[in-house]
């Protein structure tokens, strides 16, 4: 059964030494999403959606995100702004769910796009808190009990906060 693990990093440069470990790992750019506060004072806050490219870094610079390199090479980078949140970076594949059906199903809220990801209303709640104080959720597609083992490890080590998993909803 396909599962997500997730987990809160307290800030980007945790966020980026567990992707970095993630990606060390094995693990595929295409199953590794992070959603982060924008907090580049930027107030053009228009939907973009970029795909996965090598110059990942390089757009996210030139959209103001402040990201760092390992970050800006995930797949479909982008800022998007949610009512009640504000602006976020979001990368993976969860750029794609809250850019689409998820928010629009949710009336906009952040928890309710995450509930529509398939993460149970009380985490949702606690990781929106998280997320609008400065932190970044981190979620790591898998498709075995020896993967998520492996994800919960990596998370663990790097003391990540608020380590869950939960089945997959078809986006």
């Amino acid at each position: 059964m396909n599962k997500a693990v997730f987990c809160i990093a307290k800030n980007i440069d945790q966020a980026e030494h567990i992707v970095n470990s993630l990606k060390f790992a094995g693990f595929s750019n295409n199953d590794i999403s992070v959603l982060l506060p924008d907090k580049s004072g930027t107030k053009d806050f228009a939907h973009e959606k970029h795909t996965k490219a090598p110059e990942g870094a390089a757009i996210g610079g030139a959209a103001g995100l402040g990201v760092g390199a390992v970050l800006g090479l995930l797949a479909g980078i982008g800022s998007l702004a949610i009512p009640g949140v504000g602006p976020l970076i979001a990368a993976g594949p969860i750029m794609g769910a809250l850019g689409g059906a998820a928010v629009g199903a949710a009336t906009g809220s952040l928890t309710g796009a995450l509930i529509g990801l398939g993460i149970p209303e009380y985490e949702a709640k606690q990781y929106e808190g998280k997320i609008k104080g400065g932190s970044a959720l981190i979620s790591v597609h898998t498709e075995s009990s020896e993967a998520r083992s492996n994800v919960k490890d990596i998370f663990e080590q790097a003391h990540a906060e608020d380590i869950s998993s939960t089945g997959e909803a078809s986006v």
